[in-house]
């Protein structure tokens, strides 16, 4: 308890966007300039044009055998609709819009490449993938996870939850912390009946860790590493704010963090205090048992 975790710092961070296309576009860059300034509100307009007519954004456009393969079964894990894989298996040439941006906030380089393939998308009527991911992005979604005119963003359209059964109960791993130069979370072992309030939690904790890590980020020059607390709380409130909302309540509980730098950093989610029951307590404390509920 009371210990901080040495977080490194990556000197640069990249988004990926792909646009799978029938026909080749004649050129690419004038067509992500007209429909960026046509679709695109301000402020964010403004940063992404500036960016698009910089070195920050490449658009590289290439027979679709020219790139390595999509991962289709991945997408359509992710829910990908039948008519968007077979738009993109059939597709002739692919555009991959690429942004890079140092961390900190905004992240322009994921702002930028997003809603340069998304306008270009929209514009063609042709899917776009988030690489990252990966993940087929309708048009809805895409607009809906761009940021306002105050800068703001749900935390939850940029991150994926997935978890999966195993023997000893289910393991969870965060996709989308490391958009931001964060190591992702992962938990093991959690019981079946916790699927839900857990991965509440683990959306919240996500919330908390980047409000602290773009924090440590605000001293001026990049710094190398940033020191994070071992043991975060994590509330209902951050639960909230993940999802672009309010909760007035200030419950919290405490969750311990250890750093796996063995192969890709990874933060694995303990709870605080030692002993059995240690998941149950934690969403009982925070939720409510279910008989009594919030």
């Amino acid at each position: 308890m009371g210990e901080d975790l040495t977080l490194p710092v990556p000197e640069t961070l990249y988004g990926t966007y792909a646009v799978a296309c029938a026909a080749p576009i004649a050129d690419p860059g004038e067509l992500a300039r007209e429909e960026v300034t046509r679709r695109v509100e301000p402020p964010l307009r403004g940063l992404v044009l500036g960016m698009l007519d910089s070195p920050m954004v490449t658009l590289d456009q290439r027979p679709a055998s020219g790139f390595p393969p999509l991962p289709a079964g991945l997408l359509a894990a992710y829910g990908a609709p039948s008519g968007d894989l077979a738009s993109i298996s059939a597709a002739s040439h692919l555009l991959a819009v690429r942004a890079t941006y140092r961390p900190g906030w905004p992240p322009a380089h994921e702002w930028a490449a997003r809603a340069i393939a998304g306008a270009v998308g929209a514009a063609l009527s042709a899917p776009v993938i988030d690489v990252f991911t990966p993940q087929v992005l309708d048009q809805a979604r895409l607009r809906r996870s761009l940021p306002g005119p105050d800068n703001t963003i749900r935390l939850t359209d940029w991150m994926l939850l997935p978890h999966t059964s195993r023997p000893n109960g289910f393991w969870f791993t965060t996709k989308g912390l490391a958009r931001f130069g964060l190591p992702e979370l992962q938990t093991e072992n959690v019981p079946p009946a916790l699927v839900e309030p857990w991965g509440r939690l683990l959306n919240g904790l996500a919330r908390r860790l980047l409000d602290l890590w773009l924090e440590a980020l605000r001293t001026g020059g990049l710094p190398v590493a940033v020191d994070l607390p071992e043991t975060v709380s994590v509330g209902l409130h951050d639960i909230a704010a993940a999802q672009g909302a309010e909760d007035p309540m200030r419950r919290e509980v405490p969750v311990r963090l250890r750093l796996d730098a063995s192969g890709e950093p990874v933060l694995t989610v303990r709870a605080a205090a030692d002993g059995p029951g240690g998941f149950e307590a934690l969403c009982a404390a925070l939720f409510g048992t279910p008989s009594h509920g919030r």
